[in-house]
């Protein structure tokens, strides 16, 4: 609920500060003396845009500041605590824009952007205006009203959940069909690569031994010749170096203990005669061993040219970069048939949720459609009472495809003077005759929906009398569970309020400033028996007035 609306150097105003209270709040005044710029600083403080034309003083900024009592409001706590923000026994919204056209938004005195105050707004004020006829001629509230008729809240969250889980299991599933569909693109030339480098039976090192092997072969001449040469000359020379040390050996042991290093000498060169000879053993075998192959030559250049293709192919330039390649184009060929199995799986998945939502959207056309004549049949009897006698809603009822309101397409259609040629409201419909339809609709809902404070603007044009009087009687009763503003020319209306309050100019030196105040009951009297007869009210009009106060 709307507590307090304080106003400073918007427009006409120097600075206004309106209490409301609970119930009907009526809102009257003289032509031109401000009524609907009290609405259009409300609107500022609810998010709508402006800019410096709306200052009064243009060296001082423009503040706007409206308190609001939320605690039966879950969606409200819901918000503030997602957005971090401090919860207080009241909500303090406030709009400021400053002379070089700055504006700026605050929430509990917590700086915020236009959306997240837009956000709050939507759920603390329904702000309408004679024009404003968005609302009405869209599909979301239209289904919205006949949500709320059939009570349906607790069944669309619950069909709104599955529907949720849905599309992210749709957006995974096509996911996963963008992966698969450019593995498929990549498999084959993958599989050809693969396949290559896996019949080439790739070992560790292969390729670098194989070459230190041709390299051998193609020596195998020369090194014969250095590994005979050299076993010549520990073994089989004149002189060989294993006779001679063994001779050296011979001669020093006579004086061992002649020196205490001779010993250790002595077991030296005993030890340098034992590695000759295994020495020259080990040579002698390599060397015996050691055979020019021509066709191990042959096979191991072909070997070499085959690694070589391979190199130069992929751009690589040993044996472990090719093993490690034909592994990693083995996994993904392993991964392009995992994500098959995971679209098959996340299809059956898809499939089920399918299935429950369409039973669940089923049962919320079942309530929609048993509204449908009863919402038709109410609303044409209210349109009687508020001066459209003629008029008439068709409410159409068409299946569609899985949405997140379920399964169902409804449209209001409009027919203001029985000519049974009904068409979208937004079409035909006049300003006046919407927003008086809205008034219909919002009275029969009120008590379902978790409608916030309503404000109307002047939503009385274009009637009087009875139909005025029938007005006052529905707003009347939309306030019993709603805080109800409404600004009005018609005095039938304004006798219907529970407070009244009155807008007037006050004229300063050439200064002309709007100024407002709550009416006693000899006072609402009185301004409503000169909204019946004129600036000096008849005895008659006061009479008339103390009965519609009364």
């Amino acid at each position: 609920m709307l507590l307090q609306l304080h106003i400073q150097n918007y427009a006409i105003i120097e600075e206004i500060t309106i209490d409301f209270s609970e119930g009907l709040q009526v809102i009257t005044g003289e032509t031109g003396a401000g009524k609907s710029i009290i609405a259009g600083a409300l609107s500022l403080v609810l998010g709508e845009r402006a800019d410096t034309t709306i200052l009064t003083h243009r060296d001082r900024k423009a503040v706007v500041e409206a308190s609001f009592r939320v605690h039966h409001l879950k969606d409200v706590e819901k918000f503030l605590a997602e957005e971090e923000l401090d919860r207080e026994q009241e909500l303090v919204l406030r709009r400021e824009i400053s002379p070089n056209g700055k504006s700026r938004a605050f929430i509990n005195d917590t700086p915020v952007n236009l959306e997240q105050l837009r956000r709050l707004c939507s759920m603390l004020v329904d702000l309408h205006q004679q024009f404003d006829i968005l609302s009405l001629g869209e599909a979301g509230f239209q289904l919205a009203v006949v949500d709320a008729l059939a009570a349906n809240t607790a069944l669309l969250a619950k069909y709104r959940s599955v529907f949720n889980q849905l599309q992210q299991l749709r957006h995974q599933l096509e996911k996963l069909k963008e992966r698969q569909s450019t593995a498929d693109k990549e498999n084959d030339y993958h599989k050809y690569l693969f396949n290559e480098l896996d019949e080439a039976g790739l070992k560790e090192n292969e390729f670098e031994d194989a070459e230190i092997s041709l390299k051998r072969q193609s020596h195998s001449e020369a090194i014969k010749n250095v590994l005979t040469g050299i076993h010549f000359n520990l073994e089989m020379s004149e002189h060989p170096m294993v006779q001679q040390l063994r001779s050296f050996s011979q001669q020093m042991e006579p004086f061992r203990v002649y020196h205490e290093k001779f010993p250790e000498i002595l077991q030296r060169l005993g030890s340098l005669h034992i590695e000759m000879q295994d020495l020259a053993g080990e040579i002698e075998t390599v060397n015996s061993h050691l055979q020019f192959d021509a066709a191990e030559i042959e096979k191991l250049n072909e070997r070499m040219h085959a690694g070589y293709k391979l190199f130069k192919k992929h751009q690589v330039s040993t044996t472990a970069d090719l093993i490690r390649l034909r592994d990693e184009l083995k996994n993904k060929l392993s991964e392009s048939l995992n994500i098959a199995e995971e679209i098959h799986s996340k299809e059956k998945q898809v499939t089920n949720f399918i299935g429950e939502a369409t039973v669940l959207a089923q049962q919320l056309s079942v309530r929609r459609k048993a509204q449908i004549a009863g919402l038709e049949e109410k609303v044409n009897g209210l349109l009687k009472k508020v001066g459209m006698p003629n008029a008439r809603i068709l409410v159409v009822f068409n299946e569609a495809t899985l949405n997140e309101q379920g399964m169902d397409q409804i449209e209001f259609l409009f027919d203001a003077n029985k000519s049974d040629r009904f068409e979208p409201i937004k079409k035909v419909a006049s300003g006046g005759e919407l927003s008086r339809l809205m008034l219909c609709i919002k009275s029969l809902v009120a008590r379902s929906m978790d409608m916030p404070t309503l404000l109307f603007d002047e939503i009385d044009a274009g009637i009087s009398g009875e139909a005025a009087k029938q007005v006052g009687i529905i707003l009347k009763e939309l306030s019993g569970k709603r805080q109800v503003i409404c600004i009005t020319h018609q005095p039938q209306i304004a006798g219907k309020g529970n407070a009244h309050y009155y807008v007037f100019k006050e004229v300063k030196g050439d200064q002309v400033n709007t100024k407002i105040r709550l009416l006693d009951v000899e006072s609402r009297i009185v301004v409503i028996a000169k909204m019946l007869s004129g600036e000096k009210p008849t005895a008659a009009a006061l009479e008339n007035a103390r009965e519609l106060v009364n």
